[in-house]
């Protein structure tokens, strides 16, 4: 211990030179290490770090928390950026599920979790704000809010922020198309307070029928249902009523079972039709053996308070159909202050926004879009056909070799996806096969010939589909591109520019199909899946249970909506009006 005193009062008597490190292990002896440092020239160190200004983060706003905005704040690193969120809602819902809140499958807080949830669990601080954007002011990039907050408590509801870089995931509103009574008398399944109102409606349709002195006809009006819309929404919807109705409801309402009727009301030739042929004639084939009536070809064009007036196509007969509850679920349509950001832009003769294929909105630099509320403006390989020859002509001399051609090949598949598509649809191995003769030989084209070989691949564009599924991997995107911002500045991982030189700083966003489902009741779904597979029935439904389950954004909700659908199947659905 004498020994370890001195050597203290060296240590300290000479603090410019080298400090020991004493470490002593009881176990196994002593050991003694030393490093060298120079306290001085730390504390110098120190002092001109401190010296230095910390380098300011940029601001990014995000306006919404649904698939694409809370997909975007999950995988964004915000040690590198300053985060600001704005919604009108504190929740995340899991939409996929609002059918089965309609009728109590589900309860409506198994499906939500708070987004102050999900932003504590990252490493950097998030600001969130309850409000609703009203105004973007393009040029001045700042975004004006007004909080929908009780105006009794105290402070003001108005408020602005600056942004370096703006998200708009805000989704859509319901598209009415303008049909006079829609507003006024229908129901629509967009949000969870949507699903709430439903359930409660259902609810006071069957207590309206027991009501004494009720005649015949009123009741089956009270308890006609109808569905306007024969997409995922609709038909999920009519399967969980049916399922409702004759699983529970006709339990404790018996007096009235006879009079249930759903009608489900389609303006096209099918149902469901953006799946495939075989899963949109099973739907049809199950609702016709449940008795559903779908009616196809016809269009709704006015709602009243009791009836719904609607043509139908191919008689261009007028029918007028009485009605105790209606729900509108025909499509999406723009948000107010979406369209007057639409008209600074130059876009206000689109319907919906429109960005490019890196999620950038057109016509503005720091501006982007994800999910329902935009569209993917893919650019045609026609466009540019001509720049695209001349990059691979590298010798200029008017023709294009298979080899010159394999060396843009990669470029052009990654810039035009419809390229891809296009060899696909016709069983081609490669893209080279374009350039073969009648006899199958591989030739050298001019320009005329390069056009007409490419000439139809643009015939393969198509337009995402306003999904979840989509809005998830466009946020989830647009976060790795923000992640990698500085490395892609000055290391492109994108295709090379034709127009132009150098490369893109990012590869495009491309969507990745991993199927679709369509619950239709009776424990039997059908499903979509990548690979032109097609499963219907009840094996298909519990794969659907695992899938929903698996995609919950967090445990607790896992947890809450599987024991839902176990509650369901022992106790039946709550019939209670709340």
């Amino acid at each position: 211990m004498r020994g370890f005193t001195y050597l203290s009062k060296a240590l300290h008597s000479h603090s410019t030179y080298s400090r020991l490190l004493v470490l002593c292990s009881i176990s196994t002896g002593g050991l003694l290490v030393y490093a060298e440092s120079n306290v001085e020239s730390g504390k110098q160190v120190v002092e001109r770090n401190q010296s230095e200004p910390e380098k300011k983060k940029k601001r990014i706003v995000v306006l919404g928390t649904g698939w694409a905005g809370t997909s975007l704040l999950k995988d964004l690193d915000i040690s590198s950026y300053d985060v600001k969120v704005v919604s009108p809602r504190n929740y995340f819902a899991f939409t996929p599920l609002l059918p089965s809140i309609t009728c109590g499958t589900v309860e409506p807080r198994s499906i939500v979790e708070p987004v102050r949830n999900i932003i504590k669990k990252r490493s950097g601080k998030i600001h969130f704000w309850e409000a609703e954007c009203l105004k973007i002011d393009l040029e001045n990039n700042k975004v004006f809010c007004r909080s929908g907050i009780n105006d009794n408590l105290a402070g003001h509801n108005d408020f602005s922020l600056q942004y370096d870089y703006l998200v708009i995931a805000v989704g859509a509103q319901v598209n009415t198309f303008n049909t006079p009574g829609v507003m006024e008398h229908c129901h629509f399944l967009k949000e969870v307070e949507d699903a709430q109102r439903i359930r409660r409606t259902v609810i006071d349709c069957f207590e309206k029928a027991v009501i004494p002195g009720q005649s015949e006809e009123e009741r089956r009006i009270n308890l006609h249902f109808v569905i306007v819309g024969g997409g995922p929404t609709g038909v999920e919807f009519a399967s969980e009523l049916y399922d409702f109705v004759h699983e529970d409801l006709v339990k404790i309402y018996p007096s009235v079972k006879d009079f249930v009727k759903i009608t489900l009301i389609q303006s096209g030739d099918h149902i469901l039709n953006t799946f495939d042929e075989r899963i949109s004639s099973f739907a049809e084939q199950k609702f016709q053996r449940d008795g559903i009536e779908v009616l196809t070809g016809c269009r709704v064009n006015n709602v009243s308070e009791h009836f719904i007036k609607m043509k139908v196509k191919s008689t261009g007969e007028h029918v007028e159909v009485p009605y105790g509850m209606v729900v509108w679920s025909t499509g999406v349509g723009t948000r107010p202050f979406v369209k007057d950001f639409m008209e600074q832009v130059g876009q206000e003769k689109r319907r919906i926004l429109a960005t490019d294929e890196w999620l950038r909105v057109k016509g503005c630099s720091n501006v982007y879009a994800l999910g329902d509320c935009a569209s993917v403006d893919q650019r045609k390989v026609m466009e540019d056909i001509s720049a695209i020859f001349k990059a691979a002509d590298k010798d200029d001399s008017g023709t294009l070799t298979i080899e010159e051609f394999r060396d843009v090949l990669d470029d052009i598949i990654i810039r035009y996806p419809q390229v891809d598509l296009y060899l696909k649809s016709k069983h081609l191995l490669k893209a080279t096969d374009l350039f073969r003769d009648s006899e199958g030989n591989e030739r050298e084209v001019d320009i005329e010939g390069f056009k007409s070989a490419l000439s139809q691949v643009d015939s393969q564009m198509k337009s995402l589909p306003a999904t979840a599924q989509v809005a998830a991997q466009q946020g989830t995107y647009l976060a790795r591109c923000f992640n990698r911002w500085d490395q892609c500045q000055s290391n492109p991982e994108g295709p090379r520019r034709f127009r132009g030189s150098g490369h893109h700083e990012f590869l495009p966003f491309r969507y990745r199909h991993l199927g679709q489902f369509a619950p239709l009741g009776g424990e039997q779904a059908a499903a979509e899946l990548p690979g032109d597979w097609v499963s219907m029935g009840h094996s298909t439904q519990w794969l659907w249970y695992s899938v929903y389950a698996s995609k919950q954004v967090s445990w607790r909700t896992r947890y809450l909506v599987v024991s839902d659908w176990v509650r369901r199947y022992i106790f039946g659905r709550d019939s209670s009006r709340i």
